[in-house]
């Protein structure tokens, strides 16, 4: 039986909802005045959008995570790239409220709130919490995955000084 997932935990899934269901849908709408998007994953899109397109960046740039302040499609596509990396880069699967419910508040739009409000309180059902524990499964394999190569790596360095000693002794 799976155990009951954390409320960090829950809001890493329900992040993961929201940028692999409604946010590329967000892009999508701005990007298809431009180009037909469908085929293009989401990070292709924000790419595309800002270096071939006329739209003006968000005050602060595409890199950093705009102000609350700041509603334009521009800034949205912003919070989008920015929340898609953080947790691209989470190693532990799980996000706190606050963190949470700031992103929540305009991935997408205002276009997609609704959507977005679903997802904030849709049930998450014994499908998410297996999808859970494989994230789960899979980044405990991606740090043994890293610590074997870490440990291959100073085998290597070892290997070399001691090729490099037994040259020394050669006339």
């Amino acid at each position: 039986m799976a155990s009951r997932l954390t409320q960090e935990e829950e809001n890493y899934v329900r992040m993961s909802l929201l940028l692999r269901g409604i946010s590329p849908r967000a892009a999508r709408a701005l990007f298809d005045h431009v180009l037909d998007s469908k085929t293009f994953d989401i990070t292709l899109m924000i790419t595309l959008l800002r270096n071939l397109t006329n739209l003006i960046p968000p005050y602060g740039g595409y890199d950093l995570l705009p102000s609350l302040n700041e509603t334009t499609p521009t800034s949205d596509l912003a919070r989008i790239k920015y929340y898609r990396n953080i947790l691209a880069h989470l190693d532990d699967g799980k996000i706190d409220n606050t963190m949470f419910i700031t992103a929540i508040g305009r991935l997408g739009g205002q276009p997609m709130k609704q959507e977005c409000d679903n997802v904030k309180t849709k049930i998450l059902d014994q499908t998410n919490q297996e999808i859970m524990l494989d994230i789960k499964r899979s980044n405990d394999e991606i740090k043994e995955l890293k610590q074997s190569v870490e440990s291959l790596k100073i085998a290597n360095a070892d290997f070399t000084m001691e090729v490099e000693k037994l040259k020394d002794t050669v006339p």
